[in-house]
């Protein structure tokens, strides 16, 4: 990538003789005589590095930095000052200046200047890039459903997101809490701060409290330095409780404290500490009931339960399941770094009659090891877990159907995603078999097993029936 160099001084040829020694490098040069000029020239996109005079007619070299910063926050912006203004420029530097350079200066030294000053810019946009990419994967695009029992889910997370409302996810292990928590807190206030998750069932019951709350020196046998706790880390931003049922109960009453009080004491200490905490807690058991048989809290669950948001099962958004499998695919093949396009329209037919026990979670693994033993450019039936055709998984219903009932309802389903792509296709097999993922010859022989009649229009365009 060719830099771009903005380089700004009422002095004409020293302009000029830097821009050429910077051309010289493989830079572009872009030369103003005036911070006016600079601003009415400057564009954040294609400009990556501001070489400026501190003392200028008009606006100064000051007045330049703080618009530039401004616009740019992330560009470097190197000063050149004369000896008399030496102490401006040490100024400038802890405002925001990556560097300043004395007149009169060495070439050499300025143009070493400028390399180290485009690195760093280039590291701060590679980060910004990189925390852009790591909050994107948990905003809303990672919420992947429009059945109606997901839509009113993500309507729920947007109504809560802005708010500092405690949130309590409830749904079966593998529903997806932990991404709905996330998608709550980056699209919240707190986004800048941290996400600290904590599975409660994973801690052993000794040391949840240090975990949670930290502890002092010496607070107990092992304790052989001051260590602060998940709360203390997540200060400002958000702490998210998984499995909050199987915490103890004795735990449960700090908790509470916190919510209640908004502070904590760490193990072994007398000293009452502050924190502003967003809680957002998920359990995959009825906490109404755990309260009623006095095995959780009844005061915490209601301290909990301020927004309730219940995330449907798998087998009950099952028209999800070809938009799952397809953002899966995508992922898996982009870690597993192999081509695979597209999931058959018999293998998503099978997808759509399993249970999903384990819900996203396993229809995630699913398309990932599919993605891994897939010997074509599409997963096809073969390519899929056998549970997904043992009765004793699927559904009740299934489980309870003949083997001709399951193969007639598998080919129910692929005759319906095949209908759908030859309409989508105006009737074009070569465009249909392209949106089904399988080659043309697939095609023809499933639509003509599965007695799909295709109708020829004058337009040269055709109907399936």
């Amino acid at each position: 990538m060719t830099h771009t160099v903005l380089i700004v001084d009422d002095e004409v040829r020293l302009a000029e003789l830097l821009s050429a020694s910077i051309a010289d490098r493989g830079y572009r040069t872009i030369v103003c005589s005036s911070a006016e000029e600079a601003l009415e020239a400057f564009d954040p996109v294609t400009i990556d590095l501001m070489i400026s005079d501190l003392r200028m007619p008009g606006a100064d070299g000051r007045t330049l930095l703080h618009e530039i910063r401004a616009r740019a926050p992330d560009m470097p912006v190197v000063l050149i000052t004369a000896y008399t203004s030496m102490r401006d420029a040490v100024e400038m530097v802890k405002e925001g200046a990556f560097d300043y350079i004395s007149k009169p200066f060495e070439m050499d030294d300025i143009l070493a200047t400028i390399e180290r000053a485009l690195k760093l810019g280039d590291a701060m946009r590679e980060n910004a890039r990189l925390r852009s990419e790591i909050e994107g994967r948990h905003r809303f695009e990672q919420l992947v459903g429009t059945s109606p029992a997901f839509r009113r889910v993500i309507e729920q997370i947007g109504e809560v997101c802005g708010s500092r409302a405690t949130v309590l996810l409830t749904g079966e292990s593998g529903t997806g809490k932990e991404i709905a928590a996330r998608a709550i807190h980056f699209n919240s206030p707190r986004k800048a701060k941290p996400f600290i998750a904590v599975n409660c069932a994973a801690i052993p019951e000794g040391l949840i409290e240090s975990e949670l709350f930290g502890h002092v020196k010496g607070a107990f046998t092992g304790a052989v330095a001051h260590r602060r706790g998940r709360f203390a880390d997540a200060d400002q931003g958000t702490v998210f409780l998984d499995e909050i049922g199987d915490m103890p109960v004795a735990t449960q009453a700090k908790i509470l404290r916190v919510l209640q009080e908004r502070s904590f004491e760490p193990v072994g200490s007398g000293r009452t500490e502050k924190v502003d905490t967003r809680v957002i807690a998920a359990t995959n058991r009825d906490l109404r009931q755990a309260a009623a048989d006095n095995s959780f809290r009844e005061d915490l669950f209601y301290r909990l339960n301020v927004f309730p948001i219940a995330l449907p099962a798998l087998r009950e958004r099952k028209e999800d399941i070809p938009a799952l499998a397809q953002h899966f695919l995508k992922t898996a093949t982009e870690t597993i770094g192999k081509r695979v396009v597209g999931v058959t329209p018999a293998a998503l037919a099978a997808m759509s009659q399993y249970h999903w026990p384990g819900n996203i979670r396993e229809l995630q693994n699913c398309v990932e090891r599919a993605v891994i033993v897939a010997r074509g450019s599409t997963i096809d039936v073969p390519d899929l877990p056998r549970d997904l055709f043992d009765q004793g998984a699927v559904s009740e219903r299934a489980a309870k159907r003949r083997t001709s009932d399951l193969d007639g309802e598998l080919a129910r389903i692929e005759k319906s995603f095949i209908l759908d792509a030859l309409r989508e296709s105006n009737g074009v097999q070569s465009k249909a078999a392209k949106l089904l993922g399988i080659n043309e010859r697939s095609l023809w022989h499933r639509v003509k097993k599965l007695g799909i009649a295709i109708t020829k229009r004058a337009s040269g365009g055709g109907a399936a029936t």
